[in-house]
């Protein structure tokens, strides 16, 4: 049977094994329990310091448009396992009636700390799992990147490049915009720019040269084209010996014109040793103003080794290695129940593995972090079973390393932030979501609550993420419990 593909409805944007436990649940007359779920993941991506989150705007689209339609109650019908009618008909009446509560997109996160919580009908959370770690892991991902290269060059225009190497067109728009939160500039890709309202800048291909019969024409006719808009690209032929010399006498006719040539762009080569010599011939020529930008399969160690080389680059357009995060290309974040229902209350529950970073952390918690109110620098993320109030309170606490219990300091005289907001109440929105500038300017300034030792790109310094007393016991007594 043929279907009208609806590409933009991601209700069936799950794994098989969802829609089956859902069977399950309806069969067996479980499907109105309630659970809670948890977010998070087990280590930090590029061997940085910290993670950027992101993902949340597209997690509340999600979840805002979760509807299941003719077309995709009668795909399931066909599946092998022989879903019953009333089943079907349950999907078709399906809403999200749940709760969430999640950090906000920009906030700085670390490994095994609470990012997501979801609270809803076991029916309900179980479907939304595999579509949540997708938006989370991916953007997550990027925006650390992005991140990254952002700390090595804190006072350059960055421009992201990717779309053409991005994994799929969703990848390219989404990827974009986690870099744009984390301190990018501006992208290539048009779509994005109209999605979201990032500035779009773009130059011209080398086809656009070789397309001329020469250099020199191909520059003076895109000049003619887009005069107030000028960044000639040099390096088609020779950079040094043909193309900063012919970008050198379109800028000059710019000028008899009353206009200003943007920059010029290198793409291949010993960026370094170019960009000097390039700089050279733009100051001699009397081109101070026109800008050098940079490109070609760059990331944070490039742009860093060149900056150390005396590179003279003001602008770098990076593409490929950040879209893909092709050093480390997916986060590892996890969905674990942490609670089910049980007799009108909530029971704990607990995952052991062989693999001692995979046991679970059972129970409802909430995340805090505790800023000095001296220093206004943030000091620990400590995460508290809900309703434990000394950490409310702002009580004196002691932060322990379980690994290594002689990693012991005392707190005291600070400010508890609590890192997860309530998104969705019963079903219905509840958090203003703000705009992607807002966010932005929302991660620069979480940035500055933390030491520069902890956000360095080269062996960072580890940022403290503690269990209070009470969560680490729970774990624990299960933990005991299920051993036995």
């Amino acid at each position: 049977m043929a279907y009208d593909k609806t590409y933009d409805n991601l209700t069936l944007h799950t794994d098989k094994y969802q829609i089956n436990m859902m069977y399950a649940h309806w069969k067996q007359g479980t499907m109105n329990d309630k659970a809670v779920f948890e977010i998070y993941f087990r280590k930090l991506p590029f061997g940085n310091g910290y993670a950027v989150f992101a993902g949340l705007e597209r997690i509340v689209r999600y979840i805002q448009e979760l509807r299941f339609g003719d077309e995709m109650i009668e795909f399931l019908r066909t599946q092998e396992e022989g879903y019953e009618e009333g089943f079907l008909e349950a999907l078709r009446e399906f809403r999200f009636t749940g709760n969430l509560w999640s950090v906000q997109e920009g906030d700085l996160v670390f490994p095994n700390e609470p990012l997501v919580r979801v609270e809803a009908r076991i029916f309900e959370a179980q479907l939304i799992e595999t579509a949540l770690l997708n938006f989370m892991n991916y953007q997550t991902l990027i925006a650390t990147k992005a991140s990254r290269i952002k700390q090595v060059a804190p006072d350059d225009v960055l421009l992201e490049f990717g779309t053409r190497r991005a994994q799929e067109a969703d990848a390219a728009v989404w990827g974009t915009r986690a870099a744009y939160l984390a301190g990018f500039h501006a992208t290539s890709n048009v779509r994005a720019g109209m999605m979201f309202g990032i500035p779009v800048k773009g130059t011209h291909s080398h086809s656009w040269i070789q397309g001329h019969d020469s250099e020199e024409e191909a520059f003076r006719q895109y000049a003619e084209a887009l005069p107030d808009q000028v960044t000639l690209l040099v390096d088609t032929y020779d950079t040094l010996k043909s193309g900063v010399p012919n970008a050198i006498r379109i800028a000059k006719l710019l000028e008899s014109k009353g206009k200003r040539m943007q920059a010029i762009r290198l793409d291949s080569g010993d960026l370094a040793y170019l960009s000097k010599r390039a700089r050279e011939m733009l100051d001699e020529a009397g081109l101070s103003y026109v800008k050098i930008i940079a490109s070609n399969d760059l990331d944070e160690n490039i742009i860093f080794n060149l900056k150390a080389q005396g590179a003279k680059i003001d602008i770098w357009g990076v593409g490929t290695q950040l879209i893909t995060a092709s050093d480390q290309p997916s986060l590892g974040g996890v969905y674990k129940l942490v609670a089910r229902e049980k007799n009108g209350t909530y029971l704990p529950v607990i995952k052991i593995s062989g693999n001692p970073e995979k046991v679970s952390n059972p129970g409802v918690k909430e995340v805090y972090r505790l800023i000095n109110r001296r220093t206004r620098k943030a000091e620990a993320d400590y995460i508290a079973l809900t309703g434990e109030e000394d950490i409310r309170k702002g009580e004196r606490i002691e932060l322990f390393d379980p690994v290594h219990p002689y990693l012991r300091k005392t707190v005291e005289h600070y400010e508890a932030v609590p890192l997860l907001k309530s998104v969705f109440q019963n079903g219905e929105l509840v958090y203003s979501m703000p705009s992607l500038d807002e966010i932005r300017s929302y991660h620069a300034e979480q940035l500055k609550l933390f030491w520069p030792e902890y956000l360095r790109k080269l062996n960072p310094e580890k940022y403290r993420v503690n269990f209070s007393r009470a969560a680490w016991n729970l774990k624990m007594e299960l933990l005991q419990q299920y051993q036995q």
